[in-house]
């Protein structure tokens, strides 16, 4: 076994990458503090075609020198926009027929291991603040929550580690790379 170079692993260019088929998924950051974080989610939503990333609230918007450290570049791959209010984004992404699905610990959670999607649907993961986590509001305004079984003591991952979790999940179940 040897380790691959980078020619031979026949990155898309940013343009091919725009118009690649997407999977029907969006990545919505609500009020993630950490910049680096963000980046993170950047490169997540592009390794897995992610349709876009939303950033809401106090979340941090590209071009930042922290966001692009961890981004490598995604951040001009991946469509993005910024809405001030994560209500306002949710309500708007089920008017254009996503399903919510909020990334918490609720009292009707599904752990995504027993998620099932709909392979037809299209789906909108929140993912919340790395302390706070989803904001109760928008867990309420949710058509369902996940939730990442754990079996340490933190009950918690990383904000930009949930997303890489979820987004191989629902790729994983629903559609191939190519």
């Amino acid at each position: 076994m040897r380790k691959l170079s980078n020619e031979e692993l026949d990155r898309p260019s940013v343009a091919d990458f725009k118009s690649k088929e997407k999977n029907p998924f969006v990545l919505v950051l609500d009020n993630v503090r950490s910049l680096l974080n963000v980046g993170s989610v950047f490169r997540t939503a592009d390794a897995f075609l992610a349709e876009r990333v939303i950033l809401c609230g106090i979340t941090g918007r590209p071009p930042h020198r922290e966001i692009n450290k961890t981004a490598l570049g995604a951040t001009e791959s991946v469509v993005w926009e910024y809405v001030e209010d994560t209500l306002a984004a949710i309500e708007q992404l089920r008017a254009e027929g996503y399903q919510i699905a909020s990334l918490e610990q609720a009292d009707q959670s599904v752990m995504l291991s027993q998620f099932t999607p709909d392979p037809a649907a299209r789906y909108a993961f929140v993912l919340g603040h790395e302390v706070g986590g989803v904001r109760a509001d928008v867990v309420a305004a949710s058509d369902l929550c996940l939730e990442i079984p754990q079996g340490g003591t933190k009950h918690s991952l990383n904000v930009s580690v949930a997303a890489g979790v979820v987004a191989w999940d629902y790729v994983s179940k629903t559609r191939r790379f190519e």
